[in-house]
């Protein structure tokens, strides 16, 4: 294993910054059942388990089933993606540079299918191309992040060894679940912090940044963890 062999997105934070609208759909709906949700709650459950999510807003009084609250989250979620794509700096770029190198990119995040599906639409539409070939969501796993079994999942479905991958996130949760993968893990902190024992490397934003960026850090990390 001599090179980077592909990449591991997340998607909330990281290529979009969507937590805006994850957090107007958490207080929609928690007051429309009388109840109140701050911004602190919000930001507290970025990163985690939709369903993870679900109880703390069921618990501060939605009176519906998980499944539902979720499902409720994630459409309103959409239709304001659906308004308007909150791309995060430089991400765009990095992806038609990973196209062109034809490194493999695979998209691992605890949302639904359908929005994790409706995001790769919205960036093949920019780029004229698929970008993703392997897609890991909310639903597919048994575990979330901070598990690490979307990451192992997301390299499975491509293919490769999870060692030979470079992984990207904006949060702790996710940063965890990349890093006890085994994946080099990339913190791009947006919203929250992320501790840096959980990821080999932090970057401000994405914007600058190359297919040869991402080679280096995969380079000189694996090469530090075999020696």
């Amino acid at each position: 294993m001599d090179h980077m062999q592909a990449a591991l997105f997340d998607m909330d934070g990281t290529i979009i910054d969507s937590e805006p609208y994850w957090m107007t759909a958490e207080r929609e709906l928690v007051e429309s059942f009388g109840g109140t949700w701050s911004e602190e709650q919000g930001y507290a459950l970025v990163g985690s388990g939709l369903w993870n999510s679900a109880s703390l807003l069921k618990a501060a009084g939605v009176d519906l089933e998980l499944d539902d609250i979720v499902h409720r989250l994630s459409d309103r979620v959409l239709t304001q993606i659906e308004e308007a794509v909150p791309w995060r700096p430089g991400v765009r770029e990095l992806f038609q540079g990973l196209l062109e190198a034809d490194i493999p990119c695979a998209l691992v995040t605890m949302s639904l299918r359908k929005n994790a599906v409706a995001l790769a639409h919205a960036m093949e539409k920019e780029l004229g191309q698929p970008v993703f070939r392997a897609i890991v969501a909310g639903d597919d796993v048994e575990a979330p992040k901070p598990n690490p079994e979307a990451y192992l999942k997301g390299a499975s479905a491509l293919g490769v060894d999870i060692q030979a991958t470079v992984a990207l996130e904006d949060s702790a949760f996710g940063a965890a679940s990349a890093f006890s993968a085994g994946a080099v893990t990339i913190g791009i902190p947006l919203h929250v912090g992320i501790p840096h024992n959980s990821v080999h490397e932090m970057w401000s934003s994405l914007e600058g940044k190359t297919v040869d960026d991402l080679a280096t850090v995969w380079r000189t990390h694996r090469r530090q963890d075999a020696s």
